[in-house]
């Protein structure tokens, strides 16, 4: 299974999970729109120069250089786009979903993997000031623009599907490719997931016994986000223990 392969695969952990069927939809609605490995290896590769290790995972039809496509034609792979396909699955950076099974959850199970042979303990979280410049946050974060309204209630309880998809999901926008032509200067731009949860959050307050004033502090603090605040701000309120005699 997906999951057992990406537990004991060795070498690097995946940093990001990219939704293929996704990336390559994207912006195709035009009349020469078609399924685009090209924005594929755009992503790919602007993950990688930006110190990630990506895993791709895309429906198995997709992997075959002919296919039913979602804009209701037969779609035939030319050779550029066939070897995007074998480079990504030379460096293990290729997952085909088996047939008949919805690609949704094998990503969304993928975000949360254990990846215990490559991992060795590991926390992969990146630190708000890490050197590298990578964007902070939970890894591995989901490359994805998939608002995923019809899964809300199948995998997990709202409360826990919130939390996941705010720590989790990473929106891109580009300019569309045309086959494998785009614009001069194309850039990915990403949307990182929140370094904090976005919800009602508590946590105990430590006790500053060198100072006179707030010696009776400790109790609770209790941070709430605002939603007409900057983006991480918040209110708090503290409720102090009891202070001994």
């Amino acid at each position: 299974t997906m999951l057992c392969w990406v537990d004991t695969r060795e070498g690097e952990p995946f940093t990001a999970i990219v939704d293929g069927a996704n990336i390559g939809y994207y912006m195709q609605s035009f009349d020469k729109g078609r399924f685009n490995y090209h924005q594929i290896k755009f992503i790919v590769d602007t993950l990688e120069e930006r110190g990630e290790n990506p895993l791709v995972i895309i429906p198995n039809k997709y992997g075959y250089s002919k296919f039913y496509s979602a804009k209701g034609i037969t779609q035939r792979l030319d050779q550029t786009e066939i070897q995007i396909i074998e480079d990504l699955a030379q460096s293990g950076k290729l997952y085909k979903v088996p047939p008949r099974c919805l690609d949704d959850f094998y990503w969304m199970l993928a975000s949360v993997s254990d990846q215990s042979a490559s991992r060795k303990g590991r926390d992969l979280s990146v630190s708000n000031d890490n050197p590298e410049g990578r964007f902070p946050g939970t890894r591995p974060m989901l490359i994805t623009n998939d608002q995923m309204r019809d899964h809300k209630m199948e995998l997990l309880e709202t409360r826990l599907f919130r939390r996941w998809y705010g720590c989790h999901i990473v929106n891109y926008n580009f300019t569309a490719f045309v086959m494998g032509e785009s614009v001069a200067g194309n850039e990915v731009g990403f949307s990182p997931a929140d370094f904090f949860s976005r919800e009602i959050q508590g946590n105990q307050c430590p006790i500053n016994s060198d100072d006179e004033d707030t010696s009776c502090w400790g109790g609770h603090a209790w941070h709430f986000p605002v939603n007409d605040w900057e983006l991480d701000e918040r209110f708090v309120i503290r409720i102090p223990a009891k202070k001994q005699q």
